[in-house]
């Protein structure tokens, strides 16, 4: 009995935390946008503040001494206005500088370099003016183009909101083949280059990726809302006094002409039986 005990005890600390999919419009969220919020939030960001080391052990080559790798990534701070722009993965990092030697080091922000970019996507056929940064002017370089880059950057390393939405709009424009539509040769020749990028992505998914939490809400219940049929309480009403009306004929024939004379009796004192036809 003491073990079974232990044993219950035991699996309070295996408790599986609540999240937000678990109760309310989040219950209700399909399986595309929570693979969406899998690869935007939970999953593994390239380092972009810090150089990853490989391996599992290191060796300290003064002292000889063995310790394990720990790859802990900085802490960044993303504020609200970074999903107004595409900076690459950067962010600001909160930290001290110690600025003479024999002073006490102070806290110190390192903000990124922020510029207004010009960029063009080819599948959109579109020029955008955003703020980037020099690391996003790399990225799109080493991906050769924009469209490149963010349909092969996952959400992780995205991050913004403008940039997953943008990729949203490109993937969505490439599965229903809307690109160029007054040009049919140069919509043939963008969507060979880009096709490859739609396999992986289903038509849900295309349609869930990129909302945040509020906006996948929203959403979800728009649709619930146009799924519900309302039907006017008067109908309701009407339909059940004409069935129990039935009901009575029907247990004694010789009331028929007497309900039959009741609705039409209610016909005429009911203002709405103009516009409504008796079945």
């Amino acid at each position: 009995m003491s073990a079974n005990k232990s044993l219950q005890a035991m699996r309070l600390y295996y408790l599986k935390r609540k999240s937000r999919f678990d109760s309310g419009l989040g219950a209700a969220l399909p399986e595309a946008y929570k693979k969406f919020w899998a690869e935007w939030k939970f999953q593994e960001p390239t380092f972009v503040h810090q150089i990853k080391k490989e391996g599992k052990w290191t060796r300290n080559p003064l002292t000889g001494q063995v310790t394990p790798i720990q790859n802990v990534p900085i802490p960044v701070l993303y504020p609200p206005e970074h999903n107004d722009g595409i900076w690459g993965g950067e962010g600001i990092v909160k930290g001290f500088q110690q600025r003479r030697p024999m002073r006490r080091r102070v806290p110190h922000f390192w903000i990124p370099s922020l510029k207004s970019l010009v960029v063009y996507s080819e599948v959109l056929d579109k020029y955008m003016r955003i703020v980037g940064t020099d690391r996003t002017i790399d990225l799109i370089h080493e991906n050769h183009g924009f469209d490149n880059y963010l349909l092969k950057t996952p959400a992780c390393d995205l991050k913004s909101e403008l940039a997953l939405k943008l990729k949203q709009q490109i993937l969505k424009t490439l599965s229903e083949k809307t690109l160029y539509p007054d040009d049919p040769a140069k919509r043939d020749e963008v969507y060979a280059r880009y096709e490859k990028y739609v396999s992986a992505y289903t038509p849900e998914e295309i349609e869930w990726y990129g909302l945040n939490f509020v906006e996948a809400c929203r959403k979800i219940s728009r649709l619930q809302q146009e799924q519900i049929v309302f039907v006017p309480l008067k109908h309701q009403f009407r339909e059940k006094l004409i069935a129990e009306l039935k009901e009575l004929a029907k247990e004694d024939p010789a009331k028929e002409t007497e309900s039959s004379s009741s609705v039409s009796w209610l016909s005429k004192v009911n203002p709405l039986s103009r516009s409504i036809k008796t079945p």
